[in-house]
């Protein structure tokens, strides 16, 4: 089968002889893609035993040509997807959208292998096939699921379901002796390639479950599961119990180290806001003291203001020079009569003196 090309197909038209073995009707271009039945988008996709299948009309499987042109919504093209599934990932959904994508009108079967034959031909699985029956129902891709799927495909199984086409990695599968197990259906024209995710896969996350194992096994111990339950020994259970304490203490002395860096950084910045402020303030104390005591300060204009005003002040005036000089007279001075002695200064001298004078007068009146 050759690979589809965006050119080829539109440069591919319609026969215009009528209408195809499946009752496509046969037009001239492409027609618009029509909207697809997906049963899986409201509800868990059905079980192939639980689906009525009319085997009364002949199943006339589709090309690829007519695939891609579009069959009616009565026939849609039916693609078979298989797989383990196990741990249902983004990888196994995105492979199933590809596969639901490949045509315009598509009816995704998805089949899915027990666990019986996946412990023969894989390995053992993390999720039993029940569980894994349910994930691939609930996949939003899926129409209809075949639990106890077979391990290699054969005629009489894509008969029975009537399968146009099967959708897997273009990668050769290896397994049950065979270098490819899609190998006939390839050869037979049935084969319709989708691409892997890269980054993650089952085995991808089974190994990061062991690498991590000793994590995983002390988060199910503190979540209550037993050491029997997680097929632990008692020896590790033990040290697992240690290695959760000895955790706790770590994270509480990083909780005290971060707290205690966070303090010191809020003094920090406390203490270079007063050392700012501080600055502010003995930078305007020392402005205000020198414009108050410096060399040219208010106080030193003040001195001087004061200086001059008392200098002023006791300082005699000058008479003008064109006013007229008088000699002044000595001023008399006052002589007590009767007497040559300075008049007492006390109020008993006074008493005293004044006896004195009135005896003086006396007498010079008898004289």
């Amino acid at each position: 089968m050759e690979p589809p090309t965006s050119s080829r197909l539109n440069s591919r038209k319609r026969r215009k002889d009528g209408s195809g073995p499946n009752g496509a009707t046969e037009l001239d271009g492409i027609p618009p893609k029509m909207s697809r039945r997906s049963l899986g988008l409201r509800e868990p996709a059905p079980f192939s035993d639980e689906v009525e299948m009319d085997y009364s009309k002949p199943y006339i499987r589709v090309t690829y040509e007519e695939a891609m042109r579009g069959t009616p919504l009565d026939r849609p093209v039916r693609v078979y997807a298989d797989g383990i599934f196990d741990l249902f990932h983004s990888g196994h959904a995105r492979a199933l959208m590809q596969a639901k994508n490949l045509f315009p009108n598509t009816y995704l079967i998805v089949g899915v292998c027990s666990d019986e034959l996946t412990h023969n031909f894989k390995g053992f699985t993390v999720m039993n096939e029940n569980e894994r029956y349910d994930a691939v129902q609930h996949c939003r891709y899926v129409d209809e699921v075949v639990r106890n799927a077979p391990w290699t495909l054969t005629p009489e199984f894509l008969a029975e379901h009537r399968i146009d086409f099967v959708a897997h990695d273009d990668i050769p599968y290896s397994s049950a002796g065979s270098d490819d197990v899609y190998k006939h259906i390839k050869e037979a024209g049935m084969f319709a390639p989708t691409q892997r995710t890269e980054g993650i896969s089952t085995s991808d996350i089974i190994t990061r479950i062991v690498r991590d194992y000793d994590v995983y096994a002390r988060r199910n111990l503190q979540r209550g599961y037993t050491a029997k339950e997680l097929n632990v020994s008692f020896i590790n259970e033990k040290k697992y119990h240690l290695q959760e304490r000895v955790d706790k203490v770590k994270k509480r002395v990083k909780d005290v180290e971060e707290k205690s860096k966070e303090f010191v950084q809020k003094v920090e910045e406390k203490s270079i806001d007063l050392i700012q402020k501080w600055e502010e303030k003995s930078r305007e104390f020392i402005g205000n003291f020198l414009e108050m005591f410096g060399p040219e300060g208010a106080l030193k204009h003040m001195l001087k203001e004061g200086k001059g005003r008392m200098l002023q002040a006791i300082s005699p005036k000058q008479s003008p020079s064109s006013s007229p000089t008088h000699d002044r007279s000595p001023s008399p001075s006052f002589r007590w009569p009767f007497s040559t002695k300075t008049p007492p200064s006390s109020p008993a001298n006074r008493s005293r003196n004044e006896s004195a004078v009135t005896y003086d007068i006396s007498e010079d009146e008898e004289d």
